[in-house]
């Protein structure tokens, strides 16, 4: 209902007419898009930057959007801008499956390609950019399409270090642009419900959360294999970015790079999604400390993250965090959905479209009776799953929002704060790995009190002639 209520809307506004353009200090023309209110029949000429696996999935829940214009694709991969499902390396159909998408969408020659993002930008005519790349690259093409003028959506995590995401938050405060970060369940009305509800009290004081993400990898992982030639169509130079040169490798794209250090690792891909909401249910911004346990303990592959990790996160507000990432095995600790709060009145089970509250019981000493009644509350089911796990409706709902909001230059609901603040949590669960050590966090100036080390993992230098 929301969706339709919402396209009723903004056909409704009116028209009102483009304003100036300068020139900002990457030599991108910038737009002061808070002069420009796009009338209810303008289309969102939206531009694709990264369209593989995930980059698909958002390039066509934008195409089912009415006001969205497809108007140029950008990959460093050859057959994802011609979208040849044929031209595709047959090793990357054979193992990774429905995770190379089968294209075939039959763009008119209007749609323009492109493999190097920056021409992209160049593009005028364009009004926002989808980005959906690799971690590693989600700062430098969001800060350069603010400066180029574009309103974005950039997919989660919004950054590869807290450094680079506290620069990107800076970079959008200074412009106009509208920047949603692509954290999902920000548009799933079963999240957007208990938000408004959690933090007054609805279960009481929250002392524990937790949440886990299972998947059984056990025993060959992501492989081993050795540095090779990378296809022809495959400009692997600008894959690695502003990251150190290193040979190709087939099991690191396309795709199998979360499970590589540098370019991201699975508490980002999927953690932060339980990251946010938590933070979210809880309305906190940062913790006071973070631990983290785990390793690479059972499977013989290449990857240089944990196949175990278990955080553990403190807030100043006396509650307590746990996110697993457990790789060895499967099923869910979790008894109901994926994400757990306890409360002194009741206990939330929830997952995306569902949620039930078990009240509490009387303890030591306790004669009361239940403090709140048990509750359940179901969506109509009438949703798909994507790839990643989650349901399409949420997605389709965020970009929804995001479109509205290019038009109304209203902020949207998962703007570069938030994006950055779940990002952070991420972060901070990595390095806590990293140095192996109880980590004190000041949320206020984004730096470690207690552990100089873990301080230089706040950034890293970046492979020339990139910089932010």
């Amino acid at each position: 209902m929301e969706n339709k209520k919402s396209r009723r809307e903004f056909i409704k506004k009116s028209s009102l007419a483009l304003a100036g353009v300068t020139i900002g200090q990457k030599g991108f023309p910038i737009v002061d898009r808070d002069k420009k209110i796009m009338g209810a029949n303008d289309r969102v000429r939206t531009g694709f930057i990264g369209v593989g696996n995930r980059g698909t999935q958002l390039l066509h829940l934008f195409m089912e959007q009415p006001d969205c214009e497809v108007a140029a694709l950008c990959d460093v991969y050859k057959p994802y801008i011609t979208r040849d499902y044929s031209q595709v390396d047959p090793r990357y159909t054979k193992d990774m499956g429905s995770r190379i998408p089968q294209m075939g969408e039959n763009f008119s020659r209007n749609v323009k390609q492109y493999t190097d993002y920056r021409k992209l930008l160049e593009d005028k005519n364009i009004d926002a950019v989808c980005i959906a790349t690799p971690d590693h690259w989600h700062a430098l093409q969001t800060i350069d399409a603010i400066q180029a003028g574009k309103d974005v959506y950039v997919e989660k995590p919004l950054s590869k270090t807290i450094s680079e995401g506290r620069r990107m938050v800076e970079i959008g405060k200074k412009s106009q642009q509208v920047v949603t970060v692509g954290l999902n369940r920000r548009g799933a009305p079963t999240f957007q419900k208990l938000a408004k509800e959690i933090p007054g009290g609805k279960i009481g004081k929250v002392t524990f959360a937790q949440a886990c993400h299972v998947s059984n990898m056990y025993p060959n992982g992501i492989g081993k294999k050795q540095a090779e030639t990378p296809p022809a169509d495959f400009d692997w130079n600008m894959w690695l970015g502003p990251r150190a040169y290193r040979p190709y490798q087939y099991n690191i794209a396309p795709y199998m790079f979360r499970w590589w250090e540098d370019f991201a690792n699975q508490i980002s891909n999927n953690g932060i999604h339980y990251l946010d909401l938590i933070r979210w249910l809880l309305d906190e911004e940062a913790p006071v400390a973070v631990s983290a346990h785990g390793g690479k303990f059972v499977i013989d592959d290449d990857r240089t993250i944990p196949d175990t990790m278990h955080v553990t996160y403190e807030f100043g507000s006396g509650a307590l965090v746990t996110v697993s990432i457990l790789e060895t095995s499967s099923g869910s600790f979790i008894p109901s959905g994926f994400l757990e709060l306890r409360g002194t009145k009741g206990t939330l089970y929830t997952g995306e479209n569902d949620y039930k509250i078990v009240p509490t019981k009387a303890g030591q000493f306790q004669t009361w009776k239940e403090l709140m009644a048990a509750e359940e509350f179901s969506l109509d089911k009438d949703d798909t799953l994507l790839i990643d796990g989650s349901y399409k409706n949420s997605t389709f709902s965020l970009i929804r929002n995001f479109l509205d909001c290019v038009k109304s230059r209203k902020e949207p609901w998962a703007t570069l704060e938030i994006g950055h603040r779940s990002t952070t949590l991420a972060h901070l669960a990595t390095i806590a790995m990293q140095t192996k050590k109880r980590l004190e966090w000041d949320g206020l100036k984004e730096r470690f009190i207690n552990c100089n080390e873990a301080n230089n993992y706040l950034s890293y230098e970046y492979r020339e002639p990139w910089k932010i």
